[in-house]
């Protein structure tokens, strides 16, 4: 079955760094959009980081803008995001998404069932 599968969450200082891998089976991530997404406890869910099916074009909200670095791997059908500087507000559930564009959440079409980052003081 298709499925997504994320890891390398856990819990670190604020000011470390952590990096998130999302791997596919079932089918290639090459003609998608990938993204991530992150809902802390009581919170909305909220798109984190996007990269174009191509691979040149990126883009992340303004809260981790200079911080996170999405990337992507074809060969490996990995994507990754690269988490510097943590802080106490990156505390979430990260999820990594696939979608035909990168149009935001309603634009992906499938999820993985995430992967908990936890950082602390």
């Amino acid at each position: 079955q298709v499925q997504l599968v994320e890891s390398g969450g856990g819990s670190v200082q604020a000011g470390g760094s952590l990096r998130l891998s999302c791997a596919a089976s079932g089918y290639s991530f090459s003609p998608y959009c990938m993204g991530w997404f992150r809902q802390a406890p009581g919170k909305e869910r909220e798109g984190v980081a996007y990269i174009s099916r191509g691979g040149l074009s990126t883009s992340y909200a303004d809260s981790v803008q200079g911080r996170f670095t999405i990337t992507r791997d074809r060969a490996k059908n990995t994507v990754y995001l690269q988490m510097n500087s943590l802080q106490i507000e990156d505390t979430a559930m990260y999820y990594c998404a696939s979608g035909r564009t990168c149009s935001g959440e309603l634009g992906m079409d499938y999820w993985g069932k995430g992967t908990l980052v936890t950082i602390s003081s």
